[in-house]
């Protein structure tokens, strides 16, 4: 496929904007053909007014169409072949199993959410029979459901060219809802990008889908993420991205005339948390699995454990040169693009010249622009509680072992922190039981806990929480990851005396479509007015 460089509005392609920026090849620090056009604001809004135009249309389509749409964008990225993967891994230097993994997770994500959308029980339906004869009022007929907000913006983000990005979970699960969807395309990789939405312009054409239902738009200006944001037509936004950039998004939706929800993934530092007998009795392999969750994709996962807790003792001494000792046993490893390369390597510059961290790695010499090494830095309770900046994400391939003298300073450790997406408890039966409050502590802290592993590798499943308390994301009661991300692009609506027929077929007296529902207060797939078969 020959890329364009333009921006996809609908089913057209726009150039009109004077700017424009090429991909920059990592590993080589050699930018990649072709030019691509970053959008004016009208091209931006255009893409928004087909998206509003089209959702009408969009969203009344039987739910067995849009399972095919997103069946059609995932064989689409499949048959794309190694061309998407060769493009991802001169964009952002992944490895090139990574990225097949990568792509299997996004096709996979759509397959499920087409089925969920199949099966239907998902919409929450709810009926409460009206009761004309209660007094002293009667009662009305009451049925409820989840319905689409309307067009959402979804901005790609750096370190998930494909899962995260174009045709993501994001993406995806708005799809599946009704919405129709403008993505952001991430700078870092825009022919990945392109690629990937052409994928899904032509599957909406053999699918017959409204136009509109789906463009991308470029930009390296972050005014043009704000104007996305501050549209009228915008119902929704997905992010996934730094605490900077998500904030400023979060303000633009909020000081709208008619404020709209952002659900953006902004960073965590997903604190590890090693009890004295799990130290003890598995330090070694702890150090070991923790080593490998830090530099796994050169330290650039979002559940990277940034933080390692442990009360002082011989043991926690030895976990630690265990662990330096395998991270500097790694060879050094290529960013994503040297703006992330840049930021970390600042931070690691701050950490060197703060007088209260050690260093437990050795420093490189000789790196590449875009190319980092791992770090371990230690110090204790008392220097970490005194300067804030240590309990922020560094993100990369760095890791801080903290060092605590009593029960008393684990607690207050874990009192100090923010939002985390993940908290991992390594521990023993005989630790849980000695330190019930810090569990109880932790569960404030955390969408996900995670005992006896670590937390990079997030499983793609219905029981998935990928979201957490604020700086971790802007909304707690919602995750980016597994099949309930789709709730965050639906609102509730009762329909109250509704005539039957104008009634959606989920909340008709027959329940046509057989899905769950919750009548009368009983859960049932059942007909009103049919009784359930029992059986002799």
């Amino acid at each position: 496929m020959q890329l364009h460089g333009g921006n996809i509005l609908g089913s057209d392609v726009g150039k009109a904007g004077a700017t424009t920026f090429r991909a920059i090849n990592p590993a080589t620090d050699q930018p990649l053909d072709p030019q691509f056009h970053s959008a004016t604001e009208q091209e931006a809004g255009r893409a928004l007014e087909l998206a509003e135009a089209a959702f009408p249309s969009y969203r009344s389509q039987p739910p067995e169409a849009i399972a095919e749409f997103l069946e059609a964008i995932a064989a689409g990225l499949e048959h794309l072949g190694n061309e998407l993967i060769s493009r991802a891994q001169a964009e952002t230097a992944l490895p090139e199993n990574r990225l097949i993994s990568e792509r299997g997770r996004t096709t996979s994500q759509l397959r499920t959410f087409a089925k969920l959308i199949r099966e239907g029980s998902w919409l929450d339906a709810r009926i409460d029979q009206a009761d004309p004869s209660r007094t002293p009022q009667p009662k009305p007929d009451l049925r409820r459901m989840l319905v689409p907000l309307g067009p959402v913006v979804v901005f790609g983000a750096s370190n998930f060219p494909l899962a995260f990005s174009v045709c993501g979970g994001d993406t995806a699960s708005a799809l599946a809802a009704g919405n129709p969807v403008v993505v952001k395309g991430h700078p870092a990789h825009p022919g990945t990008s392109e690629l990937a939405a052409r994928v899904v312009q032509e599957a909406a054409r053999d699918c017959d889908m409204p136009e509109g239902v789906f463009s991308l738009v470029h930009a390296t200006d972050p005014s043009l993420s704000v104007a996305l944001v501050r549209h009228p037509a915008t119902r929704a936004v997905g992010f996934t991205g730094s605490l900077q950039a998500g904030r400023a998004l979060l303000d633009a939706a909020t000081t709208r005339p008619v404020p709209i929800p952002v659900f953006a993934e902004m960073g965590s530092v997903n604190p590890v948390f090693i009890f004295p007998d799990a130290m003890k009795t598995r330090g070694i392999q702890i150090a070991q699995s923790l080593a490998k969750s830090v530099i796994v994709g050169v330290g650039q996962f979002c559940t990277k454990p940034g933080l390692l807790i442990g009360l002082r003792d011989a043991n926690l001494t030895t976990f630690a040169k265990n662990l330096a000792d395998a991270i500097s046993a790694t060879p050094c490893g290529t960013m994503l693009h040297s703006g992330i390369s840049e930021r970390y390597r600042a931070g690691i510059a701050r950490r060197q010249s703060d007088r209260a961290l050690q260093l437990a790695t050795p420093e490189p010499s000789n790196l590449a622009a875009t190319q980092v090494s791992a770090a371990v830095f230690a110090t204790d309770a008392k220097s970490f509680l005194g300067n804030s900046a240590l309990a922020e994400e560094l993100f990369g391939p760095a890791t801080l072992v903290i060092s605590c003298e009593s029960h008393e300073d684990l607690e207050e450790v874990a009192r100090s922190l923010e939002g985390q997406l993940t908290v991992t408890i390594q521990a023993t039966e005989r630790d849980v039981e000695q330190h019930g409050p810090l569990l109880d502590i932790l569960r404030e802290k955390a969408g996900r806990l995670v005992f006896g592993g670590v937390p990079t590798g997030v499983e793609v499943a219905p029981a998935m929480h990928h979201g957490g308390p604020y700086p971790a994301t802007t909304d707690p009661r919602f995750t980016s990851v597994g099949t309930a991300a789709i709730l965050r692009f639906v609102r509730p609506v009762c329909y109250q005396d509704f005539p039957q027929e104008w009634l959606p077929p989920e909340l008709k007296d027959e329940n046509p479509r057989g899905i769950w529902r919750l009548t009368d207060g009983k859960w049932t797939r059942a007909a009103i007015g049919v009784r359930p078969a029992v059986s002799a």
